[in-house]
């Protein structure tokens, strides 16, 4: 039996790993790879725990907190805005497809 990670987990694990990697490797496109490998096994569970609809709203607050990341970084700093988004994709994606399971 595989044990069952939350997709909340997975996303807010691809944000922050994803700008971690991209950070620590000093190569964006690496981190770029990370970030889309856990969106797209992320949007995989919220299509299947929660329907086509919820999981394109997610994978588009996914992409969403990526874009808005940039931003809030130049105002709070780089690892406080991450967190920050990790967390409130994590935040939405539980309430929408992970708490039901």
């Amino acid at each position: 039996m595989t044990p069952r990670i939350p997709s909340a987990l997975v996303a807010a694990g691809g944000l922050v790993g994803g700008y971690g990697v991209a950070r620590w490797t000093e190569k964006r496109q690496l981190g770029g790879v990370v970030l889309a490998a856990a969106g797209a096994v992320a949007a995989a569970q919220w299509r299947r725990r929660a329907g086509g609809k919820a999981a394109g709203a997610l994978g588009a607050a996914y992409v969403a907190a990526f874009a808005g990341s940039h931003p809030l970084a130049k105002k709070v700093g780089a690892w406080p805005s991450v967190c920050g988004v990790a967390g409130a994709v994590a935040l939405a994606s539980w309430a929408v497809a992970d708490r039901r399971g």
